[in-house]
């Protein structure tokens, strides 16, 4: 069965679209979102809002599914995604789901394949952040160095997540990361097995977007924040490493100002959403949709659009 994915940079309208095309094609939305998974954070994700029943979460009736259903302190990657996702798709084959989501290589993976590496596992996870809280991002970059040096001239010192990773799987496989990898990495959409809808928005229109919903969910999200520290959750908890929670976490503590908070967290945003477009230029073969001003953005006339690419 061939599916839809509605895909673009955070706060370009993936969910609102994806809602319509599922209630047009009597259907269901798997979320592309590697932070929308965790209960408890919805406002700093902008997880749709939902509820479950009968085993599901649904978000104005439409099932939702990999969001809403995994502890902040857990941890959840892309071969979890993919052994999620293909179970959905693979249990109703004749059903066209919605993918909805910015996580690019979530939806890569489940479309055009990674190569296979080793889970992450939780206590070489937990021994490595230790590691690098104690002795500092650029040691946990030496030691990826020392493991694999292709990787560590490739990932920047600052992308801690992924050093961690490489050293993880390195360490996991007993091989070098870089030399696992076969170059699935970079092949193209596969055009029959999904339509794959790219939300195209001018760049200075999202950043006012992107901070129009900062502002929103400011004040929003360091009340769950609190509420998620005080039920027993540490600050290094998984979910809280996500966009904008550990600047939360700053003025919480006193040490940023609100304004400084909000600013730096729409900087960050802006920067993702950058990073989103740059992941998601690489396919040619997708359908895209320019949004030059607000009024752009007509769902219904947007749905029968690419429900006639579709069809």
């Amino acid at each position: 069965m061939k599916h839809i994915v509605i895909a673009g940079p955070t706060a370009s309208g993936k969910t609102e679209l994806a809602l319509a095309l599922a209630r047009k094609l009597n259907t269901e939305i798997i979320s592309a979102d590697s932070r929308q998974v965790f209960r408890a954070l919805t406002v700093g994700t902008a997880k749709p809002q939902g509820h479950w029943q009968d085993g599901k979460y649904r978000v104005e009736g439409v099932p939702y599914h990999l969001v809403d259903f995994l502890d902040p302190t857990e941890s959840f990657d892309v071969s979890s995604f993919c052994a999620c996702s293909q179970k959905l798709t693979d249990g109703a084959p004749d059903k066209p789901f919605i993918f909805a989501g910015g996580t690019g290589m979530y939806i890569h993976a489940h479309f055009v394949g990674l190569d296979p590496l080793p889970p992450s596992d939780p206590a070489l996870r937990a021994e490595l952040t230790a590691f690098a809280e104690k002795n500092g991002k650029e040691a946990l970059h030496e030691r990826l160095a020392q493991l694999d040096p292709v990787s560590a001239n490739q990932i920047p010192v600052g992308n801690i997540q992924r050093v961690m990773r490489a050293v993880e799987i390195s360490l996991l496989s007993g091989q070098a990361a870089s030399s696992l990898k076969s170059g699935n990495f970079f092949g193209q959409f596969p055009a029959e097995k999904a339509l794959l809808v790219y939300l195209n928005w001018d760049k200075e229109l999202l950043n006012k977007r992107i901070e129009q919903r900062t502002q929103a969910m400011l004040t929003p999200m360091a009340e769950e924040t609190r509420a998620l520290l005080s039920s027993g959750a540490s600050e290094n908890c998984n979910g809280l490493k996500s966009l904008g929670y550990p600047q939360i976490l700053e003025w919480l503590k006193g040490e940023k100002s609100k304004e400084e908070t909000l600013e730096k967290i729409i900087t960050l945003t802006r920067q993702y959403a950058k990073r989103q477009r740059t992941w998601f230029n690489r396919y040619k073969n997708a359908l895209r949709l320019d949004f030059s001003a607000p009024q752009d953005f007509d769902v219904e006339k947007i749905t029968d659009r690419i429900l006639e690419e579709y069809n």
